[in-house]
């Protein structure tokens, strides 16, 4: 029986579990301190959350006030959501990673009355704009010795560490518990839970707001499309909570479960701590998996020999065997004989460095290449792909866990509506729900657009915008391209993201880059031809092949020149590009390229947190050499 009601909210979910499902001194969340995983309790988080809502309420904090955070995964963030969620105030969390002016835009257009900062880097850059936002009231760093970064600041909000938070909170704590039970109770499902601010590959940065209602029921219905979740799972957080996707898909389930949520040290370290916490559970991009899909290849073949025979053999019975169950057949004695040595003497060794223990990963964010998720499914480990924006609180589709359709982002979710639209005459082409899945069912292209409780309340402040992206009738449209294919929705790429050739062909980037992101050699790839005769591109080397294969020292990449023009490594990339070409309509091939030194970065301006392309802003900052690859062609 679910827990979940129409009346549940965020501050109700852990009070839901600490009361039926687990005692409340049993493990919630875990992280590391020093040398050691140290465990809090479901209690030691709600007594640190009522301490901190009552220092908000002394400082005059009310229903619906803004309180924003910047601050990296950790159960800092949990204490102080849970404290403000409780009183009705709105969760504003900001990307670490953005630059000091869009920080600044954010917390003066919500006006944010206190913001919880993670470091000493990010209380710098909040210092710098403290006095230029009239609502801030109180800066709140996580660590102690912050005064040596604004003793000589002359700042007009107050600047109090955490742990004095806390401790002033506990002293007035009898003062306002009954006001804090008052107020929790008193928040209803359509009121405002969270702003987050949209990552702007154009335009200004938009507030979507999100309710109660959105998040939960997102979180109810997703445990219902996945109902292998229980609470002896064990999570690892790794994607930044100040993300929608990593907000419901692992924090939110694991306050409506009560499955413990373990906080990875740093991207770097995440193959220690994966090994370390043995997750049952993660939530993932695709880059991640393309990287474990990488190092598993290379390590597998680089011995070559009988090693790599033995690898490639492996790869190849589970291929076999996972097609045979896909079907709904049962596997050949053989061939159960054959899968069970591959995994004995291949696929647990892969499997051990994940921590040996997960059921599944959820990957979201990007598109998932078709043959990324079938690596992993040929290894026995499933990844269940889910699709939706922030708008959209955000699933709107998710592969079922017994249903797997590779290249695709799963079964439309209960409660809603989802259709495709032309997108010239904007006629329906068709409009699907749960209810209507049909395994065999297959549509035309077009754009997806949604309706139901996922439907964000609106942009902050925005009526105009909200009225452009939200219909008369309700639909919420994505800008996305996408179709049915097998009874689950499939995404084909960004409408604006779409480049007409000069001859009217459309191309669509997404899947024609991930189609040369096949290639080892190839980190990034960003292509060019809107309006143009024929497809170019920038393309970004993997630099740990780069300097493995060519010894290369790190002054290489410090060079002034944004390219490298060396063609051995030119003709070292293009050797994939024309071997992958081949899987591409012509039109879509990439006829000339240039190679970028390093990666296109968050704080250079070029991709967005969630690490898709600013595309105008790298047309414009590469400009030269764009049109120099156009060049050659008159040369």
């Amino acid at each position: 029986m679910s827990l979940i009601n129409e009346h549940t909210t965020i501050p109700r979910l852990l009070r839901n579990v600490v009361q039926h499902i687990h005692p409340e001194n049993h493990p919630f969340l875990s992280h590391k301190v020093g040398q050691n995983w140290e465990d809090i309790s479901f209690k030691q988080v709600l007594d640190k959350a009522d301490a901190i809502s009552s220092y908000l309420l002394d400082i005059g904090i009310k229903k619906g006030d803004r309180l924003a955070l910047i601050i990296e995964n950790c159960p800092d963030y949990i204490y102080y959501d849970q404290a403000l969620q409780q009183i009705g105030a709105v969760n504003v969390s900001v990307y670490p990673t953005l630059s000091e002016s869009e920080i600044e835009y954010i917390l003066k257009d919500c006006g944010a009355k206190t913001i919880l900062v993670g470091n000493p880097f990010l209380l710098r850059k909040i210092i710098k704009l403290a006095n230029n936002c009239s609502d801030l009231i109180r800066i709140i760093p996580v660590f102690d010795d912050y005064s040596k970064y604004t003793e000589k600041e002359k700042l007009n909000a107050g600047v109090i560490s955490l742990a004095n938070v806390i401790k002033e909170g506990v002293l007035t704590l009898d003062v306002h518990r009954k006001e804090i039970d008052i107020l929790r109770n008193d928040v209803l499902p359509s009121d405002l839970s969270s702003l987050i601010y949209t990552s702007g590959t154009t335009g200004t940065p938009k507030g979507v707001m999100l309710t109660h209602a959105n998040f939960v029921e997102n979180v109810r219905v997703c445990l219902q499309q996945i109902p292998v979740i229980d609470h002896k799972e064990t999570f690892l957080s790794f994607l930044p909570l100040s993300h929608v996707f990593e907000r419901t898909a692992t924090y939110h389930i694991c306050c409506a479960m009560g499955c413990k949520i373990a906080f990875a040290q740093s991207l770097e370290l995440l193959a220690k701590n994966m090994a370390d916490v043995r997750p049952s559970i993660m939530a993932c991009v695709p880059r991640l998996l393309e990287r474990i899909h990488d190092k598993a290849m290379k390590n597998g073949t680089a011995a070559g020999g009988a090693k790599a025979h033995i690898f490639l053999w492996a790869l190849k019975t589970g291929q076999q065997y996972r097609e045979v169950l896909e079907s709904g057949n049962k596997p050949s004695f053989l061939l159960s004989l054959q899968q069970k040595l591959a995994e004995k003497l291949v696929f647990s060794k892969i499997k051990e460095k994940t921590g040996g223990r997960l059921k599944f990963m959820i990957s979201g964010g990007a598109a998932l290449p078709k043959n990324i998720g079938e690596f992993f499914g040929n290894l026995g480990i499933k990844i269940l792909e889910g699709f939706g924006l922030t708008e959209t609180s955000p699933v709107m589709a998710v592969t079922e866990y017994h249903r797997q359709v590779y290249g695709t982002v799963g079964r439309v979710i209960p409660g809603i509506e989802v259709g495709i639209q032309d997108v010239e005459t904007k006629e329906f082409i068709t409009v699907q729900n749960h209810d209507s899945f049909n395994e065999s069912f297959e549509c035309g292209e077009g754009e997806v657009v949604v309706r139901g409780h996922c439907v964000m309340k609106g942009y902050w402040n925005k009526p105009e915008e909200t009225a452009q992206v939200i219909d008369k009738e309700g639909w919420f449209h994505t800008g996305d391209v996408g179709r049915f294919f097998k009874g689950n929705l499939q995404i084909t790429d960004r409408i604006k993201n779409m480049l007409v050739n000069a001859y009217g062909k459309n191309i669509y980037p997404t899947p024609v880059e991930n189609t040369y992101l096949k290639s080892p050699k190839i980190e990034q790839i960003f292509l060019i031809g809107d309006k143009r005769e024929y497809v170019t591109a920038i393309v970004v080397p993997s630099r740990e092949t780069l300097q493995e294969t060519f010894n290369l020292n790190d002054a290489f990449f410090n060079e002034s020149d944004a390219f490298i023009r060396d063609e051995t490594i030119v003709n070292w990339v293009d050797d994939d590009i024309k071997h992958l070409s081949n899987e591409l309509a012509k039109f879509e091939r990439i006829k000339h390229f240039m190679v970028k030194r390093n990666p296109f970065t968050i704080e250079d301006g070029e991709i967005t947190p969630t690490l898709k392309a600013k595309r105008k802003v790298i047309e414009k900052k590469y400009a030269d050499a764009i049109e120099e690859l156009y060049a050659e062609e008159l040369a």
